[in-house]
């Protein structure tokens, strides 16, 4: 049966999966959501036996019914390739008596790749079944890992443009110089004079602007996203969570039907809502553990029921969770009302002109699947030290933050159930921060970032990715800067208007 998709505004309802793709963001600026989120429709115990591929089938089929069977599965197989450095895709590593689900082996080495890879073949298959005759410009923020991502799905892919804004100090030089030397004629990365939030603020500023939409259609080119306020992105990310299960079925971790907890690392929500999609789907998932670093915007939520980006912005070594407007939760608070789209764009416009909103009791109660903890800098780098020393395993940064929280969790409740940590970026992302955590500040202090990443691989063991080999060398092609207010005239120049 068919699943349609409607905006958590509103504004829009009855739209397909490939038109809701297309879109990104709905006409009212608020996200696309299906009619209703539909049920696992395989027994738990088959998952055990079943390939990321064969997996991701079975999942995405139920969001995206206006795809073929072929179309879809045409999709998956280009995208979960041999741009993956393991054949599992997805492996569960266990160490420090939990399971970290490691989202990083894809080609820029972070979980973005897991959704990004696939993007690309889903927006041009949709453009095909829509007859789209324009180019599409992919517009898309940054807090560092989607930029690359991104770029990388889309670079010389037929029929696209992509242009992405990232904060100027708010990434670490690895993930900058993986968006700085990218290759592709359709590519374009500008760094803003602000930080993320300014870059979503104003990416979100020219999906509303009629003005502009006008005059890139006379010029043939219409917008989409590539940021997880897409649906394309999120449907792709709810695929990894039923996997793991899979997995832990497999090894005999688990028996069928048994709750796990999954933790995540968060900033823009999106990746935590898809374990909330796939619990919604019947997966046995018992909590979701929200883990934030000092920019504790979701803490301070689940906490007290009001959320409130009006506070300082703080740059830390986890940077992609550097973030205080969540865009993904807008989803969450749309389901927490019972799916009542002028609840949501009431509380939506609160916070667009106050910076708050806080939600009934009703629906913290529907939000009850939830628990929130934030660490701080010193905590984070604690953590890597702490588990590196006991297991020699290698956290980067972003995991971390979750392993410290989820420890402080089970320490605080005594909840025993088996739990997965999503693993969201190669420690060789953020080799300063993770050699400084493991040998201290002497160990870094005075030494280029390759020189840190040599010493990174001499005191793991672990292989050098080739994300990494590869911009050692390569040549800058990316150099445009620009204040979040120029960010309209930089897409206009950049495209050639």
């Amino acid at each position: 049966m068919a699943l349609s998709y409607q905006s958590t505004r509103g504004g829009q309802s009855g739209v397909t999966a490939s038109q809701a793709i297309l879109q990104g963001l709905a006409v009212d600026g608020g996200l696309f959501m299906p009619a209703s989120i539909p049920a696992l429709d395989i027994p738990l115990d088959r998952l055990a036996s079943m390939t990321y591929q064969e997996t991701a089938y079975e999942v995405m089929k139920l969001f995206l019914t206006d795809y073929t069977e072929e179309e879809l599965k045409d999709c998956i197989a280009r995208a979960y390739d041999s741009k993956f450095d393991t054949e599992e895709i997805a492996p569960l590593a266990k160490a420090d008596g939990v399971y970290f689900l490691e989202l990083y082996h894809g080609s820029t080495i972070a979980f973005k790749d897991m959704a990004l890879s696939i993007l690309p073949h889903l927006m041009t298959t949709a453009a095909k079944k829509n007859h789209v005759d324009k180019e599409i410009v992919i517009l898309t923020a940054t807090s560092g890992d989607t930029g690359k991502a991104a770029m990388a799905g889309f670079a010389d892919v037929p029929g696209t443009r992509i242009i992405v804004f990232y904060p100027k100090d708010g990434v670490s030089r690895v993930q900058e110089l993986q968006m700085l030397t990218q290759k592709g004629e359709n590519t374009h990365v500008a760094a803003i004079y602000g930080n993320f939030d300014d870059a979503q603020t104003g990416v979100k500023k020219l999906f509303g602007d009629r003005e502009l939409a006008q005059e890139l259609a006379e010029k043939g080119f219409q917008f989409s996203s590539a940021n997880s306020i897409n649906i394309g992105r999120l449907v792709p990310q709810i695929v990894y969570y039923v996997y793991a299960y899979g997995k832990l079925l497999e090894a005999g971790e688990i028996e069928a039907g048994e709750k796990i907890n999954v933790v995540v690392p968060t900033g823009n929500f999106g990746n935590i809502l898809a374990a909330y999609f796939a619990k919604n789907m019947g997966l046995p998932i018992k909590t979701l553990i929200c883990a934030s670093n000092e920019n504790k915007v979701l803490y301070d939520f689940f906490k007290t029921g009001t959320y409130d980006r009006n506070r300082e912005f703080i740059l830390t070594n986890s940077p992609s969770m550097d973030i205080l407007i969540s865009s993904n939760l807008e989803r969450l608070i749309y389901m927490s009302t019972g799916c009542d789209s002028a609840v949501n764009a009431a509380l939506m416009k609160e916070l667009s002109e106050k910076g708050s909103y806080t939600v009934t009791d009703a629906m913290r109660e529907r939000m009850a699947d939830f628990a929130g903890g934030f660490a701080s800098q010193e905590q984070d780098m604690a953590e890597i030290r702490r588990v590196f020393e006991d297991t020699g395993y290698v956290l980067d940064t972003h995991t971390a933050v979750a392993a410290a929280v989820y420890r402080a969790y089970r320490a605080e409740t005594g909840d025993e159930a088996k739990t997965v940590i999503a693993s969201t970026a190669s420690p060789y992302k953020f080799s300063h921060s993770v050699v400084e955590a493991i040998q201290g500040p002497e160990a870094v202090e005075g030494r280029d970032e390759f020189a840190i990443v040599d010493a990174l691989c001499e005191l793991s063991g672990m292989d050098i990715p080739a994300a990494v080999e590869e911009i050692r060398t390569a040549p800058v092609r990316h150099d445009t800067q620009c204040s979040p207010e120029k960010m309209k005239e930089t897409v206009k120049a950049l495209l050639g208007l």
